[in-house]
């Protein structure tokens, strides 16, 4: 259901122009009401897409941190830049003692994982605030990925990603930036240092979870890092 709705709707958006300027101000008047409509209705879908995903007795992420993912899923979609029909949000507004990663099946609506995830040692202690896409750094980079191949490093199993963003994270496979496991991202590290571990800028998930997840989301599926600081602006900086 999700799948088939969003893409008509953004096709709407994504086809929209303003009217020139010759035409007269009551046309424009019109156009201008036109935007605004077509725009709430793609905000109200994207809230009903949100209410009706199914938890599977996981906490829902944020609708405001969901609806952008969601439109950027869909423009990396249309453009061959992803392929799956698996969204992978992590919030870091959230602090990261708290489950902030979700991976969803767009497909069907299903939550299927939502756990704990790590941000960069120099982003911020317990919550995320700064970020980088510059080599040794040792921040976080935000915005939409595409995940690419398993290999297995140091962390054993684990998972390149391309950042699809300029300037923002398209310096991540250079950077060694990929999903692996980490001893430090679970609820006992949380207990004694009343913080989660932090990465040298990898989103670093709980070893027992790390093979599923990277599983599930390898091969062109989309990753967002989403954070308030940064709107939503993806379609002017999508790398080529």
């Amino acid at each position: 259901m999700i799948y088939k709705i969003f893409p008509a709707i953004l096709f709407m958006l994504l086809s929209f122009s303003p009217s020139k300027a010759s035409f007269s101000e009551s046309k424009t008047v019109k156009s201008v009401v036109y935007a605004k409509t077509v725009k709430s209705s793609v905000e109200a879908n994207i809230e009903m897409a949100y209410n009706n995903l199914h938890s599977n007795e996981f906490l829902l992420p944020k609708l405001e941190s969901f609806s952008e993912a969601l439109k950027g899923y869909y423009l990396l979609k249309e453009k061959g830049l992803i392929q799956k029909d698996i969204l992978t949000l992590v919030d870091f507004s959230l602090s990261s003692n708290s489950k902030r990663l979700w991976v969803i099946n767009l497909a069907t609506g299903e939550i299927l994982f939502n756990t704990l995830v790590a941000h960069g040692r120099n982003t911020g202690d317990e919550f995320a605030s700064t970020f980088s896409n510059s080599a040794e750094s040792y921040k976080s980079s935000l915005g939409f990925y595409a995940t690419g191949e398993i290999y297995s490093g140091k962390h054993g199993m684990s998972l390149k990603l391309d950042g699809l963003e300029k300037g923002v994270n398209d310096n991540a496979r250079a950077r060694g930036v990929v999903m692996h496991a980490a001893e430090y991202v679970s609820n006992s590290f949380i207990k004694n240092n009343h913080r989660l571990g932090r990465s040298q800028g990898c989103p670093a998930v709980p070893v027992e979870l790390s093979k599923e997840i990277i599983s599930t989301i390898k091969n062109k599926s989309c990753l967002f890092i989403y954070h308030p600081s940064r709107a939503f602006k993806l379609a002017s900086e999508l790398v080529s």
